[in-house]
């Protein structure tokens, strides 16, 4: 599957939860770690854990294989490394701290209108 596409399913997995200022950074031109890093914020370790986990069930529907999942245990921040797509889950005190926009702040932003709602 194209990471476009893992991109897509992951965001809207994530937004059925309710995540917020959610992000996609382009990453294919600043760095060869995955094409695409997208960014979230919850208000609690358990909203945080749901949204992992439904990001998780939408991909085990589309017989996407996550690589790794890091973080699950204290949930103030899990990874999800879906290979060319890496999501980050953030509480909203950890998304400041890691501040993951600024130190990739050379990678485009990704429109993810089509797939949010306002």
């Amino acid at each position: 599957m194209e990471s476009k596409a893992l991109l897509e399913i992951a965001v809207k997995a994530a937004e059925s939860k309710r995540a917020e200022n959610m992000v996609a950074l382009d990453m294919q031109k600043v760095s060869l770690m995955a094409d695409y890093f997208l960014i979230m914020e919850a208000n609690s370790s358990r909203q945080v854990k749901a949204i992992a986990d439904e990001i998780n069930d939408q991909m085990a529907a589309n017989d996407v294989q996550i690589r790794d999942i890091e973080g699950k245990d204290n949930a103030s921040w899990i990874l999800l490394d879906l290979g060319d797509v890496v999501v980050h889950v953030f509480q909203k005190e950890q998304r400041a701290h890691y501040n993951l926009e600024k130190l990739w702040g050379d990678a485009p932003l990704v429109d993810l209108s089509d797939w949010v709602e306002a």
